[in-house]
Order: C-alpha cells, then structure tokens, then sequence
C-alpha cells in the first residue's frame, strides 16, 4: 500500500469519528465527554494520516502537541493549528475513565471546532489525502 492510500485511510478514520461526534449532538442528554474524545481522536488521525503521506510511521502517541511538531517538519504553517491542537490534546485520555474531570457544552463546542479547524487545515495542505 502507498502512502497516498494509507493516507487516506487516516482521513476516512478521522472523518469517522468527527461525523460520530456530529452525530452524538442528537443525545439526551449529550455525551460531552464522548463528543470530546471522539475530537481528539480525529485530529489525531488526520495528523497521523499527514505524517503517512510524507513517508513517516506515526508515533503510537496521542498527544496533538508532538505530532503537530513532527508535522511542522514537513510545513511550518503547522503553528496555526497549534492552539487547536493543545485545546484538543487533553481529551485523547481524560475523557476515557473516571478522573474526575468535569466538561461542559461550552468545552465540547470548542472541541468541534477545533476539531474541524484541524481537518480543514491538513485537508487544505494535503488534499491528496480525502477520498
């Protein structure tokens, strides 16, 4: 398989769990917490999937901050996501188990934003990469 096509298949994931977060809006009550992983885990992805195209393995991490750096190596306009990538970075594990961490609408509408900022920006640099 060549990195075009595995790729794409990074996209095709993250693409999946951004419109699985969409879609849980419908919820009552919302699963906030659910909503916000679900974001982590696709700008992780399409990150990941950036990495791919140029030939990198990514690094089983699921911090946006790194691999928003290991991007930048290939384009240092990677620096105008980063705040997005920080916003999202927490909810790659938090979200996941009981830590006593208490997230309102407010943060899970700032998730999907971000969430969607990441996947324009690398879809706008690397169009290659959809489907």
């Amino acid at each position: 398989m060549d990195n075009r096509t595995r790729a794409q298949e990074w996209q095709r994931r993250g693409k999946m769990d951004l419109s699985s977060a969409e879609h849980l809006l419908s919820m009552r009550p919302v699963p906030v917490e659910i909503v916000c992983y679900l974001c982590q885990q696709s700008a992780e992805k399409y990150l990941k999937g950036y990495l791919v195209l140029h030939g990198n393995n990514p690094p089983k991490i699921h911090d946006l901050n790194e691999l928003c750096r290991f991007c930048a190596g290939f384009s240092d306009t990677f620096r105008q996501i980063a705040d997005q990538c920080s916003d999202l970075t927490a909810y790659g594990v938090q979200p996941r188990y009981p830590m006593g961490l208490t997230l309102e609408e407010s943060d899970m509408r700032q998730a999907l934003s971000s969430a969607r900022a990441v996947r324009d920006f690398v879809l706008a640099l690397a169009p290659e990469m959809e489907q």
